[in-house]
């Protein structure tokens, strides 16, 4: 694309971030198998904790997301000053919020989990792994923060190489604490816990240096004490739709997964494999989305609407492409693949056929996540989390019990929803992203800091 900085390109945006995602969840990947080791009871708890992280997570991702895209507009737009105090109060609110949650979790794990019916055999496991991986959720909440100004900025390969590396000291702690090695004291799950925060520590150290290097003028530390309400009202107005979108899917998702789980034992298995299959393709089509996104917003703000039109639409096809090829490969390998998780024929059986409809998947969520991603990139948040809320809960939950469940079409009926879900949402933000409406309703940040009607309206 002419005229773009060559950092701002969507190859140069999104290798280092699929890198990243990769590494990370074949990390992930080796941290369970490591994490099983000491128990299945560990590996419960584990997972089960996970997933309460990931939902409170979006307290402080909504403050983050939207300050990540205003970051991007205003750099966009030559006025690095303003998305130097956007990242800067990003960090402190997120900070702020972390904090809060890290308190909660640290103080009162047992209740928590007793809330979210914990078995009673997993108690003491879950006090302990809760209260100290909990506890360091508002290093979480810094990393996000520090990572997404930073991505946005247009270096996605720092936090690229950071979290790579704290990884991978995270992976051989666990093994020294796991086993006793390395001169580690064997403390099992008390261990892993110690590890995920000692690793948190490192990339929040490291994270901070650069993210004080990140703009032009290097942030100093009493600048996190500086607070901009009209800019941090701009952050809440983009930030607030994607809080609330993630919620959706978060808690939809969980939905999902116990209408899955009273199909029985084999379904869930398969639709447990089929996430990890499935992920490879994701994290393709995720990349992508991400650097489109950073690269919309970044054009948007420069009031280059006709390039940030043309280069989604280009950015789609190419992860259309992308998606579609490593589906098929994956539907003709899998009965091998699924034969490495598993030698029970019916959960095989089930996951082939579940690959097959991957085939259909796939495509509908890179033209839902490319579109949606450059709606949220100009602005228009809000109407990508209404017809979440709509989509997500009437389509992809309330039609997967009434096909799976009411109906009796297991896996499939509730697979077929999600992707209906999918189209459905890619569907109509095609005809949002199409009518140019953004373009119009949305306040640009023009280059001369001037206002923004005229060049927010070019077609």
């Amino acid at each position: 694309m002419k005229g773009i900085d060559r950092k701002f390109t969507l190859w140069a945006l999104a290798w280092p971030i699929f890198i990243e995602v990769f590494l990370q969840t074949l990390l992930g990947t080796v941290d369970t198998l490591m994490v099983s080791e000491v128990s299945d009871d560990a590996v419960a708890v584990v997972g089960f904790s996970n997933q309460l992280f990931n939902a409170l997570m979006t307290l402080f991702i909504t403050v983050a997301s939207g300050a990540g895209i205003l970051i991007a507009q205003r750099i966009g737009a030559k006025r690095e000053e303003d998305a130097r105090t956007i990242a800067i109060m990003s960090v402190t609110v997120s900070g702020a919020i972390g904090l809060g949650i890290s308190a909660i979790l640290y103080l009162w794990p047992q209740a928590i989990a007793r809330v979210l019916q914990m078995p009673d055999n997993l108690m003491p496991l879950a006090d302990t792994y809760i209260s100290i991986a909990g506890g360091g959720m508002v290093l979480t909440a810094v990393m996000a923060a520090f990572s997404t100004a930073i991505r946005n900025t247009g270096n996605t390969k720092g936090p690229m190489y950071v979290i790579i590396g704290v990884n991978i000291v995270h992976v051989v702690m666990n093994y020294g604490f796991i086993y006793g090695e390395l001169g580690f004291p064997q403390w099992g799950l008390t261990g892993v816990a110690v590890s995920t925060l000692a690793s948190r520590v490192i990339a929040s150290a490291v994270l901070l240096v650069m993210f004080l290097h990140a703009f032009g003028r290097k942030i100093t530390l009493p600048e996190f004490l500086r607070f901009d309400r009209k800019l941090f009202g701009e952050v809440m107005r983009i930030g607030w739709p994607l809080g609330v979108n993630m919620s959706c899917w978060v808690f939809t998702q969980l939905l999902i997964y116990t209408f899955i789980a009273m199909l029985g034992a084999a379904e869930l298995a398969a639709r447990t494999y089929m996430n990890t299959l499935e992920s490879f393709c994701f994290m393709l089509g995720y990349s992508f989305a991400l650097a489109l996104q950073i690269q919309v917003a970044h054009l948007f703000g420069a009031s280059r609407t006709r390039d940030a039109y043309q280069a989604t639409f280009r950015a789609m096809w190419i992860g259309l492409a992308v998606v579609t090829v490593n589906a098929l490969v994956i539907y003709l390998m899998g009965s091998w693949l699924l034969g490495q998780f598993t030698d029970d024929a019916e959960i095989i059986a089930i996951g082939v056929t579940l690959l097959g409809m991957n085939l259909l998947l796939q495509p509908g969520k890179m033209i839902n996540m490319a579109l949606g991603n450059a709606l949220n990139a100009v602005g228009d948040t809000r109407f990508v989390m209404f017809i979440s809320l709509g989509s997500m809960w009437a389509i992809a939950a309330g039609c997967s019990y009434i096909t799976g469940i009411s109906l009796g079409w297991g896996l499939v009926g509730i697979y077929g929803c999600m992707i209906a879900d999918e189209y459905l949402r890619g569907f109509l933000s095609w005809r949002r992203w199409r009518s140019r409406i953004w373009m119009t309703r949305q306040s640009n940040v023009p280059a001369d800091g001037g206002t923004a009607a005229s060049g927010a309206i070019q077609a």
